[in-house]
């Protein structure tokens, strides 16, 4: 009897994970395909994440409305040479030239973090317009967050064509797209929750370690 009720209580427990995990895709999909606002919003600089045309030109034209002094293209594939990329920003020479930084060292989402992060502390930027597809935008900013938490992120995603075609639930392709996307997503939260709990006790044994008295 008691191994009954405690499978009872372990069918219960996995039932109802399985079922808020569910509940929290059908969020994540309706949010990340609905049409993106338009924001007239201004940053010290743009940072966007490869992986898609679409990115590329959207984050030029910011730059060239100058929403941002300095545009960095983040995970640049080292195949792709600097015409090619001209090209896909439809950016003129002098201003790709003068404001346009291309990083080459991320090779996944927590790379794009860390390399933002080295450019944004060597510029001094505190303000950050983030451009990515509309699917990927929660991990990176949960990514960038994590990797620095004192700079101000201000999303700007680019829905693809492939959301646009049709409701995400009647098109398989899209349907696994974003299921993928979720997957990835949910330890990029769990790293970001888990690295904000962990700022304040870092904080207090800093100040402990440093001698610092504390306010009691």
């Amino acid at each position: 009897m008691r191994d009954m009720g405690l499978r009872r209580i372990l069918i219960g427990i996995l039932g109802g994970t399985l079922a808020l995990t569910a509940f929290g895709f059908v969020l994540f999909a309706n949010a990340v395909t609905r049409e993106p606002e338009v924001q007239s919003v201004y940053a010290d600089g743009i940072v966007v994440l490869t992986g898609g045309q679409t990115r590329i030109s959207e984050a030029a034209r910011l730059l060239e409305d100058k929403r941002g002094e300095r545009l960095l293209i983040s995970g640049v594939n080292r195949k792709i040479g600097r015409p090619s990329l001209l090209r896909i920003s439809g950016l003129d020479e002098k201003l790709f030239s003068c404001c346009v930084d291309l990083g080459y060292a991320a090779l996944n989402t927590i790379g794009n973090a860390d390399e933002t992060r080295r450019w944004a502390e060597a510029l001094g930027y505190q303000r950050l317009i983030v451009v990515t597809a509309s699917y990927h935008m929660p991990r990176s900013l949960a990514e960038l967050a994590r990797a620095m938490p004192g700079i101000e992120l201000i999303p700007h995603p680019v829905a693809p064509d492939v959301i646009r075609r049709k409701p995400w639930w009647l098109d398989s392709t899209t349907a696994r797209l974003l299921a993928s996307e979720y997957i990835k997503f949910l330890p990029a939260a769990v790293r970001l929750a888990v690295a904000r709990g962990m700022a304040p006790w870092q904080a207090t044994s800093l100040t402990a370690s440093s001698g610092t008295p504390r306010k009691s």
